[in-house]
């Protein structure tokens, strides 16, 4: 039978993998791609514990959280596409707008 913990261990396994593409990829796409998959795995164990514990506190909380990866998804996506306009890549290295 599956319980709680085989969906927190999966919850934090993808929380890894998002963790260890933000630190290590050089695309600033990629990066975002991470984000995401990280705010999924937390949106995963909000579920399963809600689910668990018999309380629908979990799922309101995943369903705020998927509405703010919603806008920031727009928002990301927007400010990449005008920093590839801008500078032709999407190069974490190259990219440096922060710099005078």
């Amino acid at each position: 039978m599956i319980g709680l913990s085989h969906y927190l261990i999966l919850a934090a396994m993808l929380f890894a993998v998002g963790t260890l593409g933000v630190l290590t990829r050089r695309n600033i796409l990629i990066i975002f791609l991470s984000i995401e998959l990280m705010l999924n795995a937390v949106n995963l164990a909000f579920v399963s514990a809600s689910r668990f514990l018999h309380n629908m506190d979990g799922q309101a909380i995943a369903f705020f959280v998927i509405a703010v990866a919603a806008a920031e998804a727009a928002v990301g996506l927007s400010i990449l596409i005008a920093i590839y306009r801008a500078r032709g890549t999407l190069n974490v290295d190259e990219v440096n707008i922060m710099r005078w």
